[in-house]
């Protein structure tokens, strides 16, 4: 394997990023010297590699802190209409590199750095990821965070600071462990704590009608603590903020104990409310209805809306005097956009607030918290959709249990009143289900309470329309709407791919980093044998580079010229890494079967986390590992094929494996998967898509054109007809023998000789209870397929141009695209281009 180039060297081949200034370097040096000196290294002789860390880090910020105050001051000076994202996760990885790359100070600090003997990608690897949400959705929320400041958005994200993100997983024996994420043990040089803004939340107490209305009383408060993240646009002098909140006890918490002498074990209870912001639950498409859960839900929401009126009351900078006290402009001023259902406290509390504290008349307090909360919806999975046990929501938050039965009323009459007669309608569309326990349906409370709801990919907006919330759409169809995920282009292709968007700058200029529909004109060089040639070459370095990688960090020797078939997601049924491996061991059996034939070299990836408790999904994970073990060392295969699974999967390591893909797995069951983002980082890097019809690859395969995508199995329609008809998943045994052999040989313990038994539970679930059908006619497809997912070896001009294919049509899939329509169609705002004066030039 010839040594692929570092990044420090490939960046003094890169023009997209300008050329770094002396005087920038200069500057960077004596900043990066201060700081280690005087703010790191002053105990101590000795600087670490984490010290020359911290230093890079603290000297970037220190350009992120005058941008970040002068964008402030000119919100609160042109005053306008804020957007607050609300969302229980923000997957953001590192932040290092992001940061320079949008300040355009990349190359000075990699000259600097290089100028004083270190290596900038050594430093950024020391950075830990920031692990606060599970996948998709967290991860969708930090991409909007990027686009809202590269499109001029006053946008504020708004989550919980988990001191304990997303678990770290290792694999021992072929099956996950998972290990705690202590990802602020060495501090978080990104952050500012807030003090001055600490806020209380209140939790359990009873609700007394009184002659002034409602009030809810000895309540136990626990108080929220800002932490603030500068989340800069691209070279735009915007930097906007991220506010997560975390829990601590107030001062007299619980030390009423202290009366009676037990002074030690009150200071120790503290810890019950600090708890509220410990870790992340680890469930992705999975309601856990635990009261900690709950208490996290309502701990963001209710800071979070004290924070946002206070914001609107005040609107000169600095000033904490309410300027407006009349909240007839709020919704003009104000927009709440709930990421999943996790915020949907939101709605009641904007109630409370504005019924019990401001005296506002039910009726106009409705009106305005419609009109300013929009919700998107993230997933059709019954088992994903929060319903909250009302014996739970009475003892946490009697007062929302009122006003939730409120809505629920004037929201049933409503209906009565359209739907005359019609019981079982009004049982559908209540907020409440009634049961054993009964519970509050915080889908419809969502539904009800926003003046928009939207999916996150057209086919999934349409589900959403005509199965899940079908009721809703007939009373209210024009508050549903279509908002296509898309991702960062700077993160996911500039961060991670510096050789790809350098090829590309050489075409078309520098501008289509914020304006990703300019990929279209690289149609015009798809014949271009220079520009063929040299989108191979970037694959096969980064190809290159990841086989060190894995080298490195694996101890796993592969043939970089294989085709890296990779699948990178969270463990799920739904998202069939199960069909995945029982393809694996087809074409394993096809090689035993035939070994003379000329297999083209496959190197087969796959990774993602499972959640702790979800059996299932660890014993896919067991099986894979396992299949590995049988495939790996046996030598009739050799290096025809290779299977890996990646550990820890996360942000940055993301970053390596998606430039690095010739094949990109995307084989959910039709009508499952509501958008998937991976798919679009995979096509904006020049990997191939072998997926079915489902979420957004609709639209890619749209795009791209079906002939660039390798298609298989069945649509939305033909799953339903399958679900209707009853599935036999013993006929598709019988009836395939390539399908029989696989099942046999996991069943036979062929890939577990010590534990025969081991697969019994996978076996069982898929030949009795498999809801996503998996070795139904999509095995066969997935093999058919298979065969011309293998020419880039054969024919690797028409590969590269299906490639390029990809990439030209990839101008829809960014965030940019994506947080422009939500801004114009929800939020009733325009992005802009206004480029803020940087610090050192005067205001305008």
């Amino acid at each position: 394997m010839s040594t692929p180039l570092t990044d420090h060297e490939k960046r003094k081949q890169i023009s997209v990023r300008g050329i770094a200034g002396l005087g920038d370097v200069a500057e960077i040096k004596k900043t990066f010297n201060r700081h280690l000196h005087f703010t790191l290294v002053k105990d101590r002789n000795v600087s670490t590699s984490r010290d020359y860390y911290f230093a890079l880090a603290h000297t970037v910020r220190d350009h992120l802190v005058g941008r970040w105050i002068r964008t402030q001051q000119y919100y609160y000076e042109k005053d306008p209409k804020r957007i607050h994202y609300l969302s229980l996760e923000f997957y953001m990885g590192r932040t290092l590199q992001n940061t320079m790359i949008n300040l355009g100070l990349q190359n000075a600090c990699d000259e600097a750095i290089y100028q004083l003997g270190l290596d900038l990608e050594e430093l950024e690897e020391i950075e830990e990821d920031a692990g606060l949400g599970n996948g998709g959705l967290g991860r969708l929320a930090a991409c909007f965070l990027d686009s809202m400041a590269t499109l001029g958005l006053a946008a504020y994200g708004y989550g919980i600071r988990y001191e304990f993100g997303i678990f770290n997983q290792k694999i021992s024996n072929g099956w996950q462990v998972e290990e705690a994420d202590d990802w602020l043990r060495y501090g978080n040089p990104w952050e500012k704590a807030r003090p001055e803004y600490m806020l209380p939340v209140h939790f359990y107490g009873h609700v007394e009608h009184t002659a002034e209305g409602p009030k809810w009383v000895h309540t136990q408060v626990v108080l929220a603590m800002p932490y603030d993240t500068p989340v800069p646009g691209y070279k735009n002098n915007t930097v906007n903020t991220m506010r997560l909140w975390s829990a601590k006890a107030p001062n007299d918490f619980n030390l009423q104990e202290f009366n009676v002498g037990d002074y030690i074990q009150a200071v120790l209870d503290r810890n019950l409310a600090e708890n509220i912001s410990r870790v992340l639950y680890p469930n992705d498409n999975f309601f856990e209805g635990k009261e900690l859960r709950l208490k996290q839900e309502y701990f963001v929401v209710a800071a979070t809306l004290q924070d946002i009126i206070r914001r609107f009351k005040s609107s000169k900078f600095g000033c904490r005097d309410p300027v407006r006290t009349s909240f007839e402009t709020f919704p003009e001023k104000v927009a709440i956009q709930l990421n999943d259902t996790h915020p949907a406290l939101a709605i009641p509390e904007l109630m409370r607030i504005l019924v019990d504290v401001e005296k506002l008349d039910w009726n106009k307090a409705w009106e305005l918290t419609t009109k300013t909360c929009a919700y998107t919806n993230h997933t059709v999975l019954p088992e994903a959709l929060e319903r909250w046990p009302v014996h739970m929501f009475e003892k946490l938050l009697p007062r929302h249990l009122e006003i939730v039965y409120e809505i629920n009323q004037r929201h049933m009459d409503r209906i009565k009143s359209l739907f005359p007669g019609d019981n079982d309608r009004l049982r559908r569309m209540s907020l409440i289900e009634e049961g054993e326990p009964k519970r509050i349906n915080m889908a419809h409370l969502c539904v009800v309470g926003s003046h928009a709801v939207n999916g996150v990919a057209r086919i999934h907006s349409e589900i959403v329309k005509n199965s899940v919330f079908k009721d809703f759409y007939e009373v209210e169809p024009e508050k549903f709407q279509n908002k296509t995920n898309g991702i960062t282009p700077r993160r996911w292709l500039l961060l991670c791919n510096p050789g790809l968007a350098d090829i590309i700058a050489e075409k078309l200029g520098e501008e289509f980093m914020t304006d990703l529909f300019q990929l279209k004109k690289l149609l015009d060089f798809i014949d271009d044998d220079a520009f063929i040639r040299d989108v191979a070459n970037v694959k096969q370095e980064n190809k290159l580079k990841f086989g060190a990688y894995l080298e490195k960090e694996y101890n796993v020797k592969i043939n970089p010229e294989s085709i890296f078939d990779i699948q990178v997601k969270r463990i799920h049924e739904y998202k069939r890494q199960l069909l995945n491996c029982l393809h694996i061991i087809t074409y394993y059996n096809r090689i035993k079967k035939d070994p003379n034939k000329s297999f083209v070299p496959r190197t087969i990836m796959i990774g993602g986390k499972a959640a702790p408790g979800y059996h299932m999904a660890k014993m896919i994970i067991k099986l894979i590992t396992s299949v590995g073990q049988v495939v790996n060392n046996d030598p009739v295969v050799g290096d025809k094929l290779k299977v890996i699974f990646l550990e820890n999967y996360r942000v940055s390591l993301a970053e390596k494996v998606i430039p690095a893909c010739d094949l990109s797995e995307q084989i959910s069951t039709a009508g499952t998967e509501a958008s998937g983002t991976g798919n679009m980082k995979f096509m904006l890097n020049g990997a191939l898509t072998i997926g079915t019809m489902d979420g957004a690859n609709v639209e890619m395969a749209e795009e791209a054109g079906e002939d660039n995508f390798f298609i298989f199995g069945m649509r939305v329609e033909d799953v339903e007809s399958l679900d209707k008809k009853g599935y036999n998943a013993k006929e598709y045994y019988e009836r395939i023998p390539e399908l029989r052999q696989v099942i046999d040989q996991i069943r036979s313990g062929f890939f577990s000789p010590k534990e025969p038994e081991l697969f019994k539970d996978v076996i069982d679930m898929l030949m009795y209870h498999d809801r996503y059908f998996i070795d139904t006619r999509d095995l066969i497809c997935t093999s058919l397929v298979s065969p011309f997912t293998s020419f880039p070896l054969q024919n690797p001009k028409e590969w590269t141009k299906k490639v390029i294919r990809n990439i030209a049509a990839s101008g829809k899939f960014s965030s940019d695209r994506t947080i422009t329509e939500y801004a114009r169609e929800i939020w009733g705002v325009e992005p802009s281009d206004v480029k803020i004066p940087p610090p050192n030039e005067p205001r305008v």
